[in-house]
């Protein structure tokens, strides 16, 4: 017959070698055990951990935006960023003033090497071109040419002032001119091949070209004789008149020499565009010089004078 639990709730009996310490004496309970905890009697006081704040979200390679707002405080930085952005802006002004220059340098240069036939070079004044692009209004433009020629005549050079130019399209015009004052030179061995070629028979014949300032008079020399010639303005253009004829009577009289001469002067003043015409002519040691001029003309367009084409 077995035992009852010793206790009430005892579920385990004395001699149960399952029975734990504490319910070995029936009926009794076994007080709770302290046991302390290694290390120390009681527990540290609780540590202050200082709050780190998390690291910073700014982008690699770019400034934190207080260190900006930093720089941008320093005197020396904003002298810095001020000097960098006009340095800019200079350098793109002077970026398009010279493509500017070179633009309308083309288009000068092209105008008047079509009218003379000879190679041309121009420059601007001292005015920002820039300016005068924007505005259409442009001054002080010199053109040289290279001096082979001025259409058929060898060895003529031009130097050429235009001032007061207004580009304004019309079906009638590209704009208008305030002056153009220009002065060629034409060398003495440039009128003895320039007669070779356009004289027929004499032409040929002449070997030399001898001037004589103090009276005005070229004197076109050959094995036969000479002809004394005299420039002059006739018309607005400038022809040669012959003043003597020596040796040559026989052969070739003056009334054949003028008009052969005169004929080919005219080819070299006749149709110049804008009303330009000779002013003035003077004999000098190296040969002919003469003044062309014009004022308040208007510039043709493309489809007046092929020469004017993307004026």
């Amino acid at each position: 017959m077995t035992n009852p639990p010793q206790g009430p709730n005892n579920p385990f009996g004395p001699g149960d070698p399952t029975t734990p310490a504490w319910a070995a004496s029936p009926g009794q309970g076994t007080p709770t055990e302290y046991i302390p905890r290694p290390g120390g009697p009681a527990d540290a006081p609780t540590q202050h951990i200082p709050h780190v704040p998390p690291p910073s979200q700014t982008p690699p390679g770019e400034e934190p935006e207080e260190g900006k707002r930093g720089f941008l405080r320093d005197p020396l930085s904003i002298v810095l960023v001020l000097v960098i952005v006009v340095a800019v802006v200079i350098a793109g002004l002077l970026g398009t003033e010279l493509y500017v220059r070179h633009e309308a340098d083309t288009v000068v240069s092209r105008a008047v090497s079509c009218v003379v036939q000879d190679q041309a070079d121009v420059s601007f004044g001292a005015r920002p071109f820039l300016l005068q692009h924007l505005s259409r209004h442009y001054s002080d433009i010199h053109v040289q040419t290279a001096g082979n020629q001025i259409r058929g005549a060898k060895g003529m050079k031009l130097d050429l002032w235009l001032d007061d130019i207004r580009i304004d399209q019309t079906a009638n015009s590209a704009g208008t001119m305030g002056s153009l004052d220009a002065t060629i030179a034409w060398t003495k061995d440039g009128i003895k091949e320039t007669v070779q070629n356009a004289i027929p028979f004499f032409g040929s014949l002449v070997s030399g070209v001898s001037t004589s300032p103090s009276d005005g008079t070229i004197e076109l020399q050959s094995a036969m004789g000479s002809i004394t010639t005299k420039p002059a303005i006739s018309n607005g253009g400038l022809t040669l008149q012959v003043v003597n004829l020596t040796g040559l009577g026989f052969t070739l009289p003056r009334e054949t020499v003028q008009p052969a001469l005169d004929a080919f002067m005219s080819t070299l003043t006749k149709n110049l565009p804008m009303g330009i015409h000779a002013d003035s002519v003077a004999v000098t040691d190296e040969g002919v010089t003469a003044k062309f001029v014009t004022q308040n003309a208007t510039i043709p367009n493309g489809q007046q004078d092929p020469c004017f084409a993307g004026v």
